[in-house]
């Protein structure tokens, strides 16, 4: 039976609007098991990524509940809900959000400096191992914009794990990149959920959708559907994306 990582229970997110209210997120309840690969879908404006921030802390609901620990982060402090994303938590964007000035080894250990539960020398092996494991060892020493876009994301990956996170969430990660390096990027985040990675996704392309071992269609700021699928295989790549097309198609999508 699978165990529950994270929970949103009768979760709502409003805003105000020319004098009325709203509704993003509407009375939602779910849940986030551990070591799935859970990515959600839905139409533009469909409070996906309102959906992703509310979970993680990174924007306060209106009402309801997200469980994580034991802890409501509906009800916790910035300064605890720093802490949480710094520990448990990680994070990764369309936008790399890299610092310019730092090489791609910095970017990926300073965070891991932040985190204060490992010595200076844990962190450099960490980091070199993450940057080894991306395929981006070789270019360690190069700053942002004197590598890939791919090349870019995939350091933000090895930046957004290195701290060990128990949940990781995507928002669009390959929406910036070219096919080859979207596919580069996905064999590495499906690689990191085969290793136990608990992964949390939102996404617009099929493509990336195809890794879920589970799906969320949401619509109106509901989760209208759900399917749930095998540990992703390359070969059967084209019947999979079959099923998911066929079970989109049966949301409006």
């Amino acid at each position: 039976m699978s165990q529950t990582i994270l929970s949103a229970h009768d979760l709502c997110k409003s805003f105000a609007h020319n004098g009325g209210q709203v509704h993003v997120l509407n009375h939602i309840d779910l849940e986030i098991y551990e070591k799935d690969f859970t990515v959600v879908m839905g139409a533009s404006g469909s409070g996906k990524s309102t959906l992703l921030y509310a979970l993680s802390g990174m924007d306060k609901a209106t009402s309801g509940q997200v469980l994580f620990d034991g802890k409501d982060l509906v009800k916790m402090k910035e300064k605890e809900l720093a802490k949480l994303r710094s520990h448990d938590f990680g994070f990764i964007f369309q936008q790399m959000h890299l610092i310019s000035n730092l090489t791609l080894f910095e970017n990926v250990a300073v965070p891991g400096y932040l985190n204060n539960e490992r010595s200076t020398a844990d962190v450099k092996a960490r980091a070199d191992e993450l940057l080894k494991q991306m395929g981006i060892f070789d270019v360690k020493t190069h700053r942002p914009s004197q590598v890939s876009g791919g090349e870019q994301q995939r350091c933000a990956i090895a930046r957004a794990v290195i701290h060990l996170p128990k949940l990781l969430f995507a928002d669009e990660p390959t929406g910036a990149l070219n096919r080859k390096n979207t596919v580069e990027v996905l064999d590495l985040m499906t690689d990191l959920n085969r290793k136990g990675q608990s992964i949390l996704m939102v996404t617009h392309d099929v493509r990336a959708a195809l890794r879920a071992s589970r799906l969320l269609y949401l619509e109106d700021g509901k989760v209208i559907g759900e399917m749930t699928l095998p540990p992703y295989e390359k070969e059967e790549e084209k019947s999979r994306e079959t099923q998911v097309n066929a079970w989109l198609s049966s949301m409006k999508w």
